[in-house]
């Protein structure tokens, strides 16, 4: 059987290259067995290989969202991740592995002391918040431009800077003897794998990751996603979330023709009363041009402008 989303009979040939430009989001459930980009690529093909970037990797045991941003809405990806990262996991209990999931080998069996409610609870209490965190050596973190876990199936560690995190949610769905099933809303730079084994640990046991979906990347909660089966079945391009939502929560400026076309050639602009800071930047029909930078006494300059003439509207 081939792998979800995998080659099959019937389906539709890839976009043609010259098909017009896409720019934009598109919210890929990621399937299972997939590294994050192995599932970029497939989605790049069936879209005529327009330039574009995940956000946010997710492990190929892990299914769920998967952000990609495609043509001039890379230029936004930045901002996708830094954005709070909501899972539900499923750990096991008793057994330690080298890469903190399933896919690993067991390298420690501990014993399980009995669970109940109160006991759980009072673990998951002890986890939440802002702390440091130990990235877990596999990993794609860099060490002199190797990779963590290539060094890590090599047999070796190196030494790794704790990182500051926060759980801001962590909840538990269901339990058994042996299994938890959680929910985890954290900021960015959290390893769940990591966060399991601490779970572990506190519950007097050892643990690894057996199950991971990731529902939501802010500020995407609510979004509906798309499978690349569901990707491939289309027969024309895909419907794609306007750039300008992955910075949605940033202020407006709105620009005139003749501000607008000094920020097309890179020249700052004064505009009086202009926000401070990052600033999402419009034309005077409502399309997004891109990010700009507000400062003391309204001026103003660009920072990440869009080349092209897609038509974003204003969120």
């Amino acid at each position: 059987m081939p792998p979800q989303g995998g080659p099959g009979p019937a389906r539709r040939p890839p976009m043609s290259p010259d098909a017009p430009a896409l720019c934009g989001i598109l919210l890929l459930d990621k399937p299972l067995g997939l590294s994050s980009n192995a599932a970029l690529q497939r989605v790049r093909h069936l879209l005529g290989r327009p330039k574009a970037g995940h956000t946010g990797s997710l492990d190929p045991l892990a299914t769920g969202m998967l952000p990609i941003c495609i043509g001039e809405a890379t230029k936004l990806a930045g901002a996708l991740l830094a954005g709070t990262k909501a899972y539900t996991v499923a750990m096991r209990l008793g057994e330690r592995t080298d890469t903190g999931d399933a896919e690993g080998q067991v390298v420690e069996r501990c014993p399980i002391p009995p669970l109940d409610a109160a006991v759980i609870a009072a673990a998951l209490a002890g986890q939440r918040g802002p702390q440091q965190q130990v990235p877990p050596m596999y990993s794609a973190l860099k060490r002199d431009g190797q990779p963590l876990y290539k060094l890590a199936r090599q047999g070796l560690s190196v030494e790794r800077a704790p990182r500051d995190i926060e759980i801001y949610l962590l909840e538990l769905v269901d339990f058994s003897a042996d299994t938890l099933r959680l929910r985890v809303e954290c900021s960015k730079g959290t390893y769940i794998r990591t966060l399991v084994e601490q779970l572990g640990a506190a519950l007097g046991s050892c643990a690894h990751v057996i199950a991971l979906r990731r529902d939501f990347v802010e500020p995407f909660r609510d979004e509906p996603m798309v499978t690349l089966d569901q990707l491939q079945a289309l027969s024309g391009p895909p419907s794609l979330l306007e750039a300008d939502r992955a910075v949605a929560h940033l202020p407006v400026l709105a620009l005139s023709v003749a501000q607008t076309r000094a920020m097309s050639y890179g020249q700052a602009i004064v505009a009086p009363g202009a926000p401070l800071g990052e600033l999402r930047l419009y034309d005077a029909s409502g399309r997004f041009l891109g990010l700009g930078t507000g400062a003391e006494g309204g001026a103003v300059r660009p920072l990440r402008l869009f080349t092209s003439a897609t038509a974003q509207g204003r969120n």
